[in-house]
């Protein structure tokens, strides 16, 4: 390794300078998605520990491997066996600090928009003392005095940024579905072939949202009981079909041309994924057949096998949860979806239809990469200004540290929470993403009847 390599990465973790993460054996890296990658990775790490905490089979492995477990735990003035440093609130204080780390920084970069200015490098470099400052940060939330108050108080905050947290991400699913359809309905003008995609990706998302539907009635349902969930499933398939018929009702077109069934199809599917999640999530119900034995109804029978290799399905389950919630941390930082909440659209006749019309057309970052420079291989492409709005990207991740704190801690059921049961159901879990669902269908028909409601108002989705 060079030295000039040595100094870039130097540079890196204790000075202004991009984070290449290697030197030469890695592909160029961008600035900016680095700077990302990075943010992410703390975000990570912090999540790591509140599953540790909420681990009683890692609190039991400690307390038997580790020599003078309780001396230990009694030193550090963290109780008798570390109760601490484990459960819910040792997890509410860790998020506590991580929260504050992205708050803090939210602050300290609002208003940016060149990548030159002193706050711009403090967001961009110094990750060494960054890991020291959030280190201190969750370290420090154990010494708040008085924490019964402060636990009670910050239960509350977390469960407001959690259900925000879920609005943005409904507000950008609606966005992305209107924007989704506009794209491809431009293309319609130039190749009659558009046309076809449309209804073919249309039929393909009402076939998964009605069969969905259809296997959830077979398996989550009974002739005889199961009666709230024949009544959940009868609900939000009326809803489907209510979104559907207002999408394409004359009055709706007259004001948006733009609306049609690729939209509500893919919210249909959304909702679809959402009653499966939440009926997946209740807690099982168990009854005496007619031999005295406990049978458990209203779920499929060939569910009961997944949750015999406990430590599997945690370890997988929580996996998946959390790339989730990273990955809809990262998409809803990006400069299009910070304009999008704002308001800010491209103009209709700007409209090129493409297959991946999230993405930029091909080579638009080609002089950028001309630029490269030798050495750490980080092309720097906020020269011009800043590609994403750095306050928003901390907003973003201080909501989702909210959000992780009370689906870690099971929302409202924190008393008996633990990572072991968190697949096993819980009513919270339960009525917070039938909440979820029914709030979509409320926000994607607000953006069909509110330029109906206030017609001397110009909408643009």
């Amino acid at each position: 390794m060079s030295a000039q390599c040595c100094a870039g990465q130097l540079a890196c973790c204790c000075g202004t300078a991009g984070c290449s993460l290697c030197c030469g054996c890695c592909p160029r890296i961008r600035q900016s998605r680095s700077t990302r990658f990075m943010y992410a990775l703390y975000f990570i790490l912090v999540v790591l520990l509140c599953c540790i905490m909420m681990s009683k089979t890692v609190a039991n492995e400690m307390k038997e491997h580790i020599p003078f477990y309780e001396d230990i735990c009694k030193g550090i003035k963290a109780g008798d066996t570390c109760e601490k440093l484990v459960g819910y609130s040792a997890v509410y204080r860790v998020c506590f600090g991580l929260a504050c780390f992205f708050f803090v920084f939210c602050l300290l970069t609002l208003k940016i928009s060149s990548s030159k200015g002193c706050r711009a490098h403090i967001h961009n470099g110094f990750w060494f003392f960054k890991l020291l400052l959030l280190a201190a940060m969750c370290s420090g939330a154990f010494f708040i005095p008085d924490q019964e108050t402060f636990l009670n108080a910050w239960r509350y905050v977390g469960a407001v940024g959690g259900f925000i947290f879920i609005g943005i991400q409904l507000i950008l699913l609606v966005e992305f579905a209107h924007k989704w359809n506009k794209n491809w309905t431009a293309g319609t003008a130039s190749n009659k072939l558009w046309y076809a995609a449309l209804a073919l990706v249309t039929l393909i998302m009402y076939s998964i949202a009605t069969g969905g539907l259809i296997l959830m009635a077979v398996f989550y349902t009974q002739k005889d009981g199961c009666l709230e969930n024949k009544i959940l499933l009868g609900l939000n398939g009326g809803l489907c079909l209510l979104i559907s018929v207002v999408a394409i009702s004359p009055w709706v077109q007259n004001r948006q041309p733009h609306s049609g069934l690729l939209q509500s199809g893919l919210i249909s599917c959304y909702v679809t994924y959402l009653t499966f999640s939440a009926l997946s999530s209740k807690p099982v119900e168990v009854v005496l057949d007619e031999h005295g034995k406990n049978v458990t109804i209203c779920v499929p029978d060939f569910g009961q096998d997944l949750y015999r290799d406990e430590n599997l399905v945690t370890g997988l389950g929580t996996t998946l949860l959390f790339v989730c919630i990273l990955y809809s941390c990262l998409t809803s930082t990006t400069r299009s979806s910070s304009d999008a909440l704002q308001g800010r659209y491209a103009a209709p006749e700007l409209e090129v239809a493409r297959c991946c019309f999230c993405f930029g057309p091909d080579g638009e970052d080609t002089e950028e990469q001309r630029t490269v420079k030798e050495g750490p291989r980080v092309i720097y492409d906020e020269k011009k200004g800043t590609v994403y709005s750095y306050s928003y990207f901390h907003f973003v991740f201080f909501l989702a540290s909210l959000y992780v704190m009370m689906t870690v801690t099971s929302w409202f059921n924190y008393e008996s929470a633990n990572i072991e049961t968190f697949f096993s159901g819980s009513w919270s879990i339960f009525w917070v993403k039938m909440a979820s669902c029914w709030m979509c269908v409320l926000l994607y028909l607000a953006t069909l009847v509110a330029p109906l409601c206030c017609p001397s108002r110009q909408f643009s989705v």
